[in-house]
C-alpha cells in the first residue's frame, strides 16, 4: 500500500497539469517568438519601404534625361544632367534622331523643379538665356496617357535662336536658319494617349527676322506658326507671312498620330531672282510657287 502510494505521488509529480508553471514558461516563450517574428517582419518592411522612398526623393536627373530622350526619340537630349529627378539642371541639345550626326546646344544650363500640386506634378523650368522668369507646367501622368498644361503666362513665354533648330537634321541643317523663335501662349493643354493626342488652347511660334546662306538676301521675313485646338476637333496649325520677300502659307492637321499640311512658298514682286533657288528646296514648283506637302 505504500509503495502504491509512492508510485502514485511519483506519477502525480510528474504530470504536466494545464496552469503549471511549465505551461505558463512555453506559453510565454511561444508568445515570445511571435512577437520576434512580426518585430522581424515589420523591420524589413520599414526597411524596404524606406529604402524605395529614399530612392525616389533622390533619384538621379540622369534617370529624368533618359526618359525625355527617350520620349522624343532621342531629338531632344538633356546633356549633363545634375541634380535629382525633383531638382536639378542639364543642357539642352536638339538632335536629329539616335543615328543622327547632327547636334546643336542652347548656351547656358537649364533648371527644373518638379513638386506636387492637388492631383498632378508642377514642373517649373528656369532658362536664363530664353526662357522669360518660369515656365510653368502641370503633368498628369496616367495608364497610356499623360496630360500637360502649360500654365497661362504674360503672353511671352520666351526666345530662342532659330539656329537652334539645326540640331534637328534635314532640312534645317541645310537652311542653316538665324533670327529668333518666340513662343507666346495664353493657355494650352496637350493630352497624348496610345499615340493619339488632343489640344485645347492656343499658342503662337514667331520666327522673327528669318534668313539663310541658301539665298543672297540679307532677311527673308518673319513668319508665325499658330497652333490651336478644341475638344471638338483636331489640332490644327496655320503658317502665315507677317513680313519679308518669302512669302509663306498653309494649313496642317493632325489626324490620331498623323500629321498632314499643305502650304505654298512664293517670291515677294521683285524677289523672284534672289529666291529662286530656294524655292525649289521647299518643293514641287508650279509656275513661280513651290507646293509644300508633309504627310
Amino acid at each position: 500500500m505504500a509503495l502504491s502510494w509512492r508510485a502514485w505521488r511519483t506519477g502525480r509529480s510528474a504530470t504536466r497539469w494545464p496552469g503549471s508553471g511549465y505551461a505558463e514558461s512555453t506559453l510565454a516563450q511561444a508568445a515570445w517568438e511571435r512577437t520576434r517574428k512580426a518585430v522581424a517582419r515589420w523591420g524589413w518592411a520599414g526597411l524596404v519601404f524606406g529604402g524605395v522612398v529614399a530612392l525616389i526623393a533622390f533619384a538621379p536627373a540622369t534617370w529624368l534625361a533618359d526618359a525625355v530622350a527617350a520620349r522624343t526619340q532621342h531629338r531632344l537630349l538633356l546633356a549633363d544632367a545634375r541634380g535629382t529627378v525633383w531638382n536639378g539642371s542639364a543642357m539642352p541639345v536638339l538632335t536629329g534622331g539616335l543615328d543622327s550626326r547632327s547636334a546643336t546646344m542652347l548656351p547656358g544650363r537649364t533648371s527644373w523643379k518638379i513638386g506636387l500640386r492637388g492631383l498632378a506634378l508642377e514642373l517649373r523650368v528656369r532658362q536664363p538665356c530664353c526662357i522669360n522668369e518660369e515656365l510653368v507646367l502641370l503633368l498628369r501622368p496616367g495608364l497610356g496617357r499623360l496630360s500637360v498644361q502649360m500654365m497661362p503666362g504674360s503672353g511671352q513665354l520666351g526666345e530662342w535662336p532659330a539656329a537652334w533648330l539645326a540640331g534637328l537634321g534635314a532640312p534645317w541643317n541645310t537652311l542653316q536658319l538665324t533670327g529668333t523663335l518666340r513662343l507666346s501662349s495664353s493657355g494650352l493643354t496637350v493630352d497624348t494617349a496610345a499615340g493619339r493626342w488632343n489640344l485645347v488652347g492656343q499658342a503662337d511660334l514667331d520666327l522673327n527676322n528669318v534668313a539663310s546662306p541658301l539665298t543672297t538676301l540679307d532677311r527673308l521675313g518673319s513668319y508665325r506658326v499658330h497652333l490651336s485646338g478644341v475638344n471638338a476637333g483636331p489640332p490644327a496649325l496655320t503658317l502665315s507671312t507677317l513680313d519679308g520677300a518669302l512669302l509663306l502659307s498653309g494649313t496642317g492637321q493632325w489626324t490620331g498620330s498623323q500629321f498632314r499640311f499643305r502650304g505654298e512658298a512664293r517670291a515677294a514682286p521683285g524677289a523672284e531672282g534672289e529666291l529662286d533657288n530656294l524655292l525649289n528646296f521647299f518643293g514641287r514648283r508650279q509656275g513661280a510657287l513651290s507646293l509644300i506637302s508633309i504627310g
